[in-house]
Formats: C-alpha cells, sequence, structure tokens
C-alpha cells in the first residue's frame, strides 16, 4: 500500500510551495475506502513539517469548495458529485465585496458549501436571498466558484419604493439601489396610494416592449412620517412583524413558574444593559471564592431567562420562534423572535419580580481560567436594572446606584481575572466604531453618535463568554447534542490579500509567513503596530475582512476569533432560537430537571444553516436601515464639505467613511481630476497614469456631499480640492504603473 501512495505521489503535479495540488489531494481521498485525517495526507504525499499548516488550510479550501466532507475525528472524504449547473441562493457578501451562494436545495451530508459568484455586474444583479442558476468552476486555487448565468425570477416578487405621481401617470420609483427601473401603476392598481408615500407592490407580467409595471399591494405610509425608515427595511427584507394567532394565544396563557426551583432570589442578582434595550434577559452577580483552595479566585453567577419553561418543541411558539431565526433591532423599534407578553414580559428579567431562569454558576482562578462550573433551573428576583452608564459612572466615583458599592466592586474585581484570560488566549482584539441613531420626541433621526465603549460592556461581554463556554463543555462533556457558535481560521486567499496590504503600508515587525500556524494573536500584533497611525481604522476593517463568517452548526471546529475550542451561544434565548436549544439540551442534562424534547445533532445542521441565515438577513437589514438613517439627516446637507477615510477602492470610484457619523458614500471616478486612473485591486488603489496621483485605502480625504437619498441610503460625494494636497508616486520606485485596466474622470477605457 505505501509503495502505491510513493508512487501516486511521484506522478502527481504539486505546487510551487510544495504541497499537493488539489487534484492530487482529491485523487488520493477518493481511491480510500475509509475518511482520511490531515497527517495521512501529509504522509503520503511527505510533506515537510513545516508546510503541514500550510496543507490543513488547502484542505479546509477544497472543503468549502464543496468537493470535500468533514467526517468524524476531523477526517476528510470525498464528497458526493455536483451537478454542473445547479440553483443557488445568495446569503452574504464576503470581505472583498464579492456575493457568497450556496446550493437551494442541497441534499449532501452536513452542511451546504458556500461559493463566491462571479460573474459581470453581478452584485449588481443579486440580493441577498434571491436565487440563481450558476455553473460551478473549478479553479486551481482548491476552491470552486458559481459562475452565475441567469438569476431565478421569484414568483410575484415583491419592490419597496416610493409612490410619485407624474404628468404621464403614476409610477413607483424602486428604494433599491440596484433596481434602477421605473415601474407603472395604473389608477386600479393604486390602491389610493398618495404622493411621496412608501408602499410595497407586486410587478405584472407585461410584454417586452412595454414598460414595466406593477400592483401596489400594502402602503407603509409617508416617507417622512416615525418608523418609516424601519418599515421600509423591514418590508424590503421580508422580515416577518405579526404572530401567528395560535403563538400569541399560548404566549397569553403563559403564567408565573411553580416550585421545584433553586431560590437565588436574595442573591443581589442585577441586570445590565443599554439604554435603549428592550428587553433584559441576562443578569449577573460576583464574589470573591471563599474557597482557601483558589486564592484571588471569583465566584460568579449569570442567570438567563428561563425560555425553554415557555417555548416548547413543536408548540407554536416554537415554530414561529424557529422560523423568524433571531430577533431584529432597529434604532426606533425591535421586531421579536417571541411574542410581547414574553420578551418584554414573563422572560424579561424586571426589578423586583419573580422570574424563571436557567443560572450557570461559574468558579474561576486569579487568572480567569475556569475551574469548575454548574447548571440549574432556579427563580430569581433581580436588584435593579442598570444601564452601562450608570454603572461605570458608580464605578468611577461619579455617580450612585440603588445596589450596594460592595456589589459592583465584586463585579469589576472578576473582571479584571476574565481579561488576563482572554490576554492570555490571545483572542482577537479589533477596535471599530459603532454608531447609534439618537431619536427625537416624535421618533424621527436627530443625530447619530459613536458608542462608547466602557469598562462595563466589556466586564458583561467578559461574563457572557465564560457562561457560553461553560455550556458548550456541559454539553460535550455529556455527549449531548449542541448548537456550537463556531468560527473558522481565515481563507488563506484572504491572508494573501491581507499580506499585500500590508506590504504597502510598510507596517513593521510582522509577518504572514506562508505556511505558520495562523493564530488570532497574530492579528493583534498587526492591530497594535497601526494603532494611533493614520491607517489604524483602514487595518482593523482590513483585518476584519480577512475573517471568516460565524455561524451556528452541530459540528464544533471551534471559534478562531475568541480563541475556544468550544464554544455556544447560551446567554440570549430570548432573542436567538440558536441559544434557545442550547438550554433545552442542557436542561435535559440537569439531574432532576424536566426531560424536554432535545433537537439530534443530524437534525441541528439545517437548523443552523437556517439560523445562521436569519443572523446575515438581520444583520443586513440593521445596517442598511442605519445606512438610510445617516442618509437622511444628511439630506438637509447638500455642498458640506467633510473629512473622510478611504474605506473601500473600485474600478468605478472609491468608498469613503466620513469621520463625523461613520456614513459611507461613492465617490465615482467620473469625479475625480482630469486624468486615467488605473485599478490596482492587489494594492486597493487608483492610481492617475498622467499625474502619478494615488487615491488608496486608508488614505484621508476632504470631500463634497453631492447626493443624499434617505430612501435608498446612498451619498454620492465629490472630491474637495485643496492646494496643499499632497501627490504620491503611483509605485515606490517612481516608475508609472504598469499594464491594467484604467479608468478616466469621464469614462473608462480598457488597455490590454
Amino acid at each position: 500500500m505505501a509503495r502505491t501512495l510513493r508512487s501516486r505521489r511521484r506522478a502527481e503535479p504539486r505546487n510551487l510551495d510544495g504541497l499537493p495540488s488539489p487534484a492530487a489531494i482529491l485523487g488520493f481521498i477518493g481511491t480510500s475506502a475509509e475518511p482520511l485525517g490531515a497527517r495521512e495526507i501529509a504522509r503520503a504525499f511527505r510533506v515537510a513539517p513545516a508546510d503541514e499548516p500550510a496543507l490543513r488550510d488547502l484542505l479546509r479550501a477544497i472543503e468549502r469548495s464543496g468537493r470535500l466532507t468533514r467526517a468524524a475525528g476531523r477526517k476528510y472524504a470525498a464528497a458526493a458529485p455536483l451537478s454542473e449547473v445547479i440553483p443557488v441562493e445568495r446569503v452574504d457578501t464576503d470581505g472583498e465585496g464579492v456575493p457568497l451562494v450556496r446550493p437551494a436545495a442541497w441534499r449532501g451530508d452536513g452542511e451546504a458549501p458556500v461559493y463566491r459568484l462571479t460573474g459581470a455586474t453581478v452584485a449588481d444583479e443579486l440580493a441577498i436571498g434571491e436565487r440563481a442558476t450558476a455553473r460551478l468552476v473549478a479553479r486551481e486555487s482548491g476552491e470552486v466558484e458559481a459562475e452565475l448565468l441567469r438569476q431565478i425570477e421569484a414568483p410575484a416578487g415583491r419592490i419597496v419604493g416610493t409612490f410619485r405621481r407624474r404628468r404621464d401617470g403614476a409610477v413607483l420609483i424602486p428604494a433599491d439601489r440596484r433596481d434602477r427601473a421605473e415601474y407603472r401603476i395604473s389608477p386600479a392598481a393604486a390602491e389610493g396610494a398618495v404622493e411621496g408615500e412608501l408602499v410595497v407592490a407586486t410587478e405584472l407580467p407585461t410584454r417586452r416592449s412595454e414598460a414595466r409595471r406593477a400592483r401596489i399591494v400594502e402602503r407603509l405610509g409617508p416617507a417622512d412620517a416615525p418608523h418609516a425608515i424601519s418599515r421600509l427595511t423591514i418590508a424590503a427584507y421580508g422580515i416577518p412583524t405579526e404572530f401567528p394567532p395560535a403563538a400569541l394565544a399560548e404566549a397569553e396563557r403563559a403564567g408565573p413558574v411553580a416550585g421545584g426551583r433553586v431560590d437565588l432570589r436574595d442573591l443581589g442578582l442585577i441586570t445590565i444593559d443599554g439604554s435603549d434595550a428592550r428587553d433584559f434577559d441576562d443578569a449577573v452577580w460576583a464574589e470573591p471564592d471563599p474557597d482557601p483552595k483558589n486564592p484571588g479566585g471569583w465566584h460568579i453567577v449569570v442567570a438567563i431567562a428561563d425560555v425553554a419553561h415557555y417555548v416548547t418543541p413543536g408548540s407554536a411558539l416554537d415554530r414561529e420562534a424557529a422560523s423568524r431565526g433571531n430577533s431584529v433591532y432597529f434604532p426606533d423599534f425591535v421586531v421579536p423572535m417571541l411574542p410581547e407578553a414574553l420578551s418584554n414580559g414573563l422572560c424579561s428579567l424586571k426589578p423586583a419580580e419573580d422570574r424563571a431562569c436557567l443560572a450557570a454558576q461559574l468558579w474561576i482562578d486569579a487568572e480567569g481560567r475556569k475551574r469548575r462550573h454548574r447548571f440549574e433551573r432556579a427563580i430569581m428576583r433581580s436588584a435593579a436594572r442598570l444601564t452601562y452608564e450608570e454603572v461605570q459612572a458608580a464605578r468611577d466615583g461619579a455617580g450612585q446606584t440603588p445596589i450596594p458599592k460592595e456589589r459592583l466592586d465584586a463585579l469589576y474585581g472578576a473582571y479584571p481575572a476574565l481579561d488576563r484570560w482572554r490576554q492570555a488566549r490571545g483572542a482577537l482584539e479589533l477596535d471599530l466604531t459603532e454608531h447609534q441613531v439618537l431619536l427625537d420626541r416624535n421618533g424621527r433621526p436627530s443625530s447619530i453618535v459613536a458608542r462608547q465603549r466602557l469598562d462595563s460592556h466589556k466586564l458583561i461581554e467578559e461574563f457572557m463568554i465564560l457562561a457560553n463556554v461553560a455550556a458548550a463543555e456541559e454539553l460535550e462533556a455529556r455527549h449531548r447534542p449542541c448548537m456550537y457558535r463556531v468560527h473558522d481560521a481565515p481563507d488563506p486567499e484572504k491572508l494573501a490579500a491581507l499580506r499585500d496590504f500590508l506590504e504597502e503600508l510598510g507596517i513593521p515587525g510582522v509577518a504572514l509567513a506562508k505556511g505558520q500556524v495562523i493564530r488570532p494573536d497574530l492579528f493583534n500584533r498587526i492591530l497594535k503596530r497601526a494603532a494611533g497611525t493614520p491607517n489604524a481604522q483602514a487595518v482593523n476593517q482590513m483585518v476584519l475582512r480577512s475573517q471568516a463568517q460565524a455561524v451556528y452548526s452541530p459540528n464544533n471546529i471551534g471559534h478562531f476569533g475568541l480563541a475556544l475550542p468550544r464554544y455556544a451561544h447560551f446567554t440570549s434565548p430570548i432573542r436567538r432560537y440558536a441559544d434557545l436549544l442550547v438550554h433545552r439540551a442542557l436542561i435535559a442534562s440537569i439531574a432532576g430537571g424536566s426531560r424536554q424534547s432535545v433537537a439530534a445533532a443530524e437534525d441541528l445542521a439545517p437548523i443552523g444553516q437556517h439560523v445562521s441565515a436569519t443572523e446575515r438577513r438581520a444583520v443586513a437589514a440593521e445596517r442598511e436601515a442605519l445606512d438610510r438613517y445617516r442618509a437622511t439627516l444628511l439630506s438637509s446637507a447638500i455642498g458640506a464639505v467633510f473629512q473622510g477615510r478611504i474605506t473601500g477602492v473600485a474600478r468605478f470610484g472609491l468608498f469613503v467613511t466620513l469621520a463625523e457619523n461613520g456614513a459611507d458614500g461613492l465617490l465615482p471616478v467620473s469625479s475625480l481630476p482630469g486624468d486615467y486612473y488605473t485599478y490596482e485591486p492587489d494594492r486597493h488603489r487608483l492610481v492617475g497614469r498622467r499625474t502619478e496621483r494615488t487615491f488608496a485605502l486608508g488614505d484621508s480625504i476632504t470631500v463634497r456631499l453631492v447626493e443624499a437619498d434617505g430612501i435608498g441610503g446612498r451619498l454620492i460625494l465629490g472630491l474637495d480640492e485643496t492646494p496643499d494636497r499632497p501627490s504620491r508616486s503611483a509605485r515606490p520606485d517612481g516608475r508609472p504603473p504598469g499594464n491594467r485596466s484604467f479608468v478616466r474622470g469621464r469614462g473608462v477605457r480598457r488597455r490590454r
């Protein structure tokens, strides 16, 4: 057998870096009757020990392409063959702006593979959730990409936009920036809509030579009305807002819990949330560990609303929660996963009211490492509902809270230990600014401000991470199916793009060497080098783009960003269905607890895919609503000048983030000074062929607001020239750029 493998290895081509080609790996695995591990593959191809990490990266890339599956024990087997042309559904966008799709009807083992979608203007043609037919094409890197063939039109497609009356009749102008058509609305199809009203419509069949037509099916109200932006975004993403009568009835029938629980009502648990929080489902408490064998250690309690007590498997509430997947948060209201009777009632840990909870008793040492844990169903009574700002002010001596000072001191005493544990693990430390929309008394946006990042935020975050780790360890130790929160290591191609970007910036002291084991702390060293420099935000963004996306899965591959071997979401079952599944599995494991039905591992895989997709939908909707609020606020500032930073570079222009409120706008290449501009994607920049002037990712730039579309959430910017703006050489050696596609301020030309 060994002789056969050696001869196969010599016969197959190898990459320049000394690794076997993807074709060779697939051929070798395909001849094996049993799944093979990375070490067996390395031994068969005589891969040097120093190259084994790179081999594992290559195996992950082939697995993501759908041509390998991960079997038990982290071993690989050949995947069932996919047809060449398949229907796909867009699920997300990667860090480089490339659409990601997965098979629309996956019947293979494990989770459906995700492919990068290629094709002309593909990002403008397929929205998240929309489907298309695509041809699967294997690349030399081992990845499989999907080439767009044609979009699959959904029956009675929804169009969300603004109703306008013209001299020649009424039209619907879509809010979606990708849809540039105007839809004719006949008087009979207008449903009484008035000028400027936001509406939802369905497209009507038309002949090829006719203008596109639509019928209004829902009126959302005036564009400047309170909640208009959120309602528009909800309609655009098809987020369900109405609960079935059966689910509402179950929620209304729910009552207080009976006995048979551990009594934590005198413990003094408190909730700490944002001032704009709508639900309170986690409470915390801490004290120094009295155990003399644990000097400097801490005893922590994290109590979470016992949603599983009210939402039982197979019930109407369960079916609706599973369908929604998660709550969706907008600046002015929340679309909850559960009816208000639960989400804002019995499952909200309100002060001075008895509530059912699932408590994690946690003991850590002085360095923040967990020594032991215990889960128990309990009854609690919150001592206070506090905000992050109140807690931090009290800690800093600038305010008071209704709870004793020693209780806060204990929380802040346990936090540094957990922070040391985080630093020792080398968890990823990105510095990204989040923004918050402030509303006036009428519910209209008044301003957008950066959210403060306080120690009180970090305290709660570390407490929750500790409880989540304990939940995953508990279920794994008891051999229970678990819905893990997994985060894969970065893709090698994205790392290569990050390496090129860092080399262009000249950030010293950190190298992304080929074949080295990639750990989060490597990125932390990069971020520390960039901290305090003009390129800090750009480096943070590029590091974020290089990361894989966290998803839910019953197959544990660890959490790369948190540097944890096992991790599960336990702390928010009121707003995340994945957490509810974890609660049910834990409850089934508690001695003497109620024996709830728990999903089997094979049933969790499709649920994980679904809730990961609803999470992506929620994130996209929340981000789009924020863009609309920003554009709405800036619509009165046309012509104003702003400082910004280039956060994206494309052939057609620059994406600029404004320093004042984090708004993103497009600076079209047509507004740049009259020169031809070479687009260098590997260096993330546009370079003038004549002037050698460079616009690169991370550059500070002064722009003028040209257009603000609040409904579409779009900003168009123009360059605001100043006499002292320095020019940069197109190359470090001053030579002109090579033969690449290049664009000019008033048009596009291609050089071959």
